[in-house]
């Protein structure tokens, strides 16, 4: 994947990939704040409502792995335009979801829709934008972050301003859909921005990362990382709400925390590429911002839920950016690092989608949310040695083989002097 932007337009290329990112967390924030009232609704049980949040996860991953070989086939334009339209249509069709099988439908079509275009972005970002890596992983993840910032604070917000008495989560659910048509507009008007974008070289398959430690190492990384963010998700507002919160309350300290996640993945890959290569002191800090706001929960600490949203996003915010960052650091060819990262998120992502059902099994037999909390903060822990393990003067050696080009029978050689025809 090959992606090409003017100086000049760059401006203009960072608002679109801020605007596709917006749209990858809104549809999965904006149904927690609105369990109560879907719930009530439909009937559905804690099982169900975890899928809400586990199937969209599971299909993030599912697609983001073969998210390069449609790039291959598609390019990455149409991929992600592609991607954007799924979205769009299951967010569009919860407007008129009265019970648990169109809801969980739509969930599993915009995960898909989402995975796809997690798996094309990471490429295009580092080959638009080489020299500013960090910086620009930290926007699209910045962005990625706000977007479900919007849909916790905005869709029980809309839900009661249509439904008055009755808040109308179905409104609350489908208002997703405007912002994604607008991207994808937005998106396939590029050409006059002059993005260009070419298939990735044949034979570069991210199945080549299943042989890869490395890439395994990276992939379980990140899926305990953002199994903290699915399982906060699926059951902060919840957790509130067992304490006499309304809705709107406790989907404004959802909205609270994934600010926090905002300014996490904005400020660290900035601040980390300013001082080298090495993000394993920064990835320190965010677990140990993720571990600080865990104990609270779980001991009852008597710390304002303000303060422990702050402290919660800001570690998943930079630690989820950072994995971003890591990834694409290993291998300097923007095809070969977007299939890494690809892979990384596919399997990662599978990986967090377990967490709500684990945090939620615990909160059924327990009564409570305290054990479940615990269990993400001991997660937090058996993270530290592995993030510990990406020393950057080994990325070479980690990675060396991983996309290495096939052998190319000598019946295929063009003859010596024969002119050699570009691809």
């Amino acid at each position: 994947m090959k992606a090409e932007v003017r100086r000049d337009a760059g401006t203009a290329f960072a608002a679109v990939i801020v605007l596709v990112a917006l749209n990858l967390r809104a549809f999965l924030t904006s149904s927690s704040p609105l369990l109560g009232a879907i719930r009530l609704d439909t009937g559905i049980g804690f099982h169900a409502v975890a899928l809400l949040t586990v199937l969209p996860m599971f299909a993030m991953g599912a697609t983001s792995l073969c998210g390069a070989a449609v790039g291959q086939r598609i390019g990455a334009r149409a991929g992600v335009a592609l991607g954007l339209a799924a979205i769009a249509l299951a967010c569009a069709s919860r407007y008129g979801a009265n019970g648990a099988a169109p809801l969980l439908a739509s969930a599993a079509l915009a995960g898909a829709g989402v995975g796809l275009v997690q798996a094309l972005m990471p490429g295009v970002v580092k080959q638009a934008y080489p020299a500013r890596i960090g910086v620009m992983t930290g926007l699209y993840s910045a962005a990625i972050m706000g977007g479900g910032g919007f849909g916790a604070i905005a869709s029980p917000w809309v839900a009661q301003a249509l439904g008055g008495a009755h808040p109308d989560w179905h409104a609350g659910l489908a208002i997703w859909a405007l912002p994604a048509v607008f991207a994808l507009l937005y998106w396939l008007n590029m050409r006059r921005m002059e993005f260009t974008a070419d298939a990735p070289r044949r034979g570069l398959s991210w199945l080549r990362c299943f042989a890869s430690p490395r890439a395994w190492l990276l992939a379980i990384c990140f899926g305990l990382i953002n199994g903290g963010y699915t399982s906060l998700v699926a059951w902060l507002p919840h957790f509130y709400a067992q304490q006499g919160w309304s809705a709107q309350q406790g989907g404004s300290v959802l909205a609270l925390m994934t600010l926090a996640q905002v300014v996490g993945a904005l400020a660290m890959p900035a601040i980390a590429r300013g001082r080298g290569r090495d993000l394993r002191p920064w990835l320190a800090l965010t677990l140990a911002a993720q571990l600080a706001g865990f104990c609270a929960l779980a001991l009852h600490a008597p710390v304002p839920a303000p303060a422990i949203a702050l402290a919660l996003g800001f570690g998943l915010g930079g630690a989820f950016s950072l994995c971003m960052v890591l990834a694409l650091d290993h291998l300097p060819d923007p095809a070969q690092a977007g299939a890494l990262a690809g892979f990384m998120q596919g399997l990662g992502f599978m990986i967090a989608a377990l967490a709500p059902f684990v945090t939620g099994w615990v909160r059924e037999h327990t009564g409570g949310f305290a054990l479940a909390w615990a269990y993400l903060g001991a997660v937090v822990l058996v993270l530290l040695p592995l993030l510990l393990r990406f020393d950057p003067r080994r990325y070479g050696a980690a990675t060396a083989g991983l996309f290495a080009p096939r052998a190319v029978p000598s019946s295929c050689l063009a003859p010596e002097g024969a002119a050699t025809r570009k691809v």
